[in-house]
């Protein structure tokens, strides 16, 4: 799959292209071809370049670009001049998420001891995404200082939502815990929120839904620098021992860095993620199914209350990707609940998904 790690803003028709279906661009006989790739068509702009070898690997029919663009399938969702049906608003949290509740090992007793914590309010060192500041929050768990090994690392996007001690994950609050009791190895997590940019209000789709390895680079050239350099440790290279974890766009961004980067992240946490059409994320249940297995051990959330609007269903997105999974031999765990487009659920297991993610293998 391609992606144009040059052009993070989308901006002109190969980077619009890219994002819904990834794209190559080839030069043959001085002639420039556009040739878009997805699961189920062909686009060929040069009328010329028809044959089966110019289709190749896979064989299908072509479509033009002309057919291609007059149903609107090169423009971002939000880019649509109408709203293609009249739809009510949905809410995120709906009534099946009553039943959950933040897990109980994200309340502390007063024996279990806390780990270290430190936060930068606004970081704004970033060349990978230049112009943008955003609040990162670095945590290490009390028991790294006994430990022989680097520790382990979990990254988590939208990092304050995680963070937030009153909501439903509690996230430091759960790895203190499972610390403690030795059900997890010594960790270091880092909360990232995503950056804010004044030229391009959509920069936290810019960073979580765009599919290529940009994000991922992000994390390996300049987040994880930091955290070393600030919380004075080694983080551990193994990627069995390395989680990156997200909500929604944050949950689809999880998977990708994972996909593009599998010897930087081993293990990814997806609640439900945004494996519909906003950048091209829906075609991931097919490129699972149509590339060789990769080392990676996958935990996908979500629920009959999810997400079903323009960009597509967010059940129905997380049923395709576990059943791609599935189909492709992965080790993965699917659960699919009754609530709606928040961490209710996701918090309730929060603790169980650790667990399952980081046991011995």
């Amino acid at each position: 799959m391609a992606g144009d790690s040059n052009d993070n803003h989308g901006r002109g028709l190969h980077s619009q292209a890219s994002f819904i279906c990834g794209s190559n661009f080839e030069i043959e006989q001085k002639v420039l071809r556009r040739v878009v790739h997805s699961p189920l068509v062909y686009i060929v702009d040069d009328a010329s370049s028809t044959s089966d070898s110019a289709l190749s690997p896979t064989k299908g029919t072509p479509m033009d670009y002309e057919t291609y663009t007059s149903h609107e399938l090169h423009l971002h969702p939000q880019e649509l001049k109408r709203a293609p049906v009249s739809q009510p608003a949905q809410p995120l949290v709906v009534l099946g998420d009553r039943q959950y509740n933040p897990c109980p090992e994200a309340s502390l007793s007063d024996s279990t001891p806390n780990g270290w914590f430190h936060r930068i309010a606004e970081w704004s060192d970033s060349e990978i995404y230049p112009g943008t500041t955003r609040a990162i929050s670095i945590y290490k768990s009390q028991n790294i200082s006994g430990s022989d090994e680097p520790p382990a690392f979990a990254f988590f996007n939208d990092g304050d939502g995680y963070l937030w001690r009153q909501g439903d994950v509690r996230a430091t609050y759960v790895l203190d815990t499972l610390t403690a009791n030795g059900e997890l190895p010594p960790i270091v997590a880092v909360f990232v929120n995503p950056g804010a940019c004044p030229d391009h209000p959509d920069q936290r789709s810019i960073e979580y839904d765009t599919i290529n390895s940009t994000f991922v680079e992000f994390i390996r050239k300049e987040i994880t620098p930091l955290v070393e350099t600030t919380a004075q440790v080694e983080l551990t290279t193994d990627p069995t021992r390395r989680l990156i974890c997200g909500i929604s766009s944050g949950g689809i961004c999880a998977f990708n860095a994972a996909w593009h980067s599998p010897e930087t992240f081993g293990l990814v946490l997806s609640h439900c993620g945004s494996f519909t059409n906003i950048r091209g994320g829906h075609n991931y249940p097919s490129i699972i199914r149509r590339s060789p297995r990769k080392p990676l051990r996958v935990f996908l959330q979500s629920g009959e209350g999810d997400l079903n609007i323009v960009p597509g269903s967010w059940p129905i997105a997380n049923q395709d990707m576990a059943a791609a999974l599935e189909f492709a031999g992965y080790d993965y765990k699917f659960k699919f609940g009754e609530g709606g487009h928040s961490l209710r659920h996701g918090g309730a297991i929060f603790a169980d998904s650790l667990r399952w993610l980081f046991q011995a293998r």
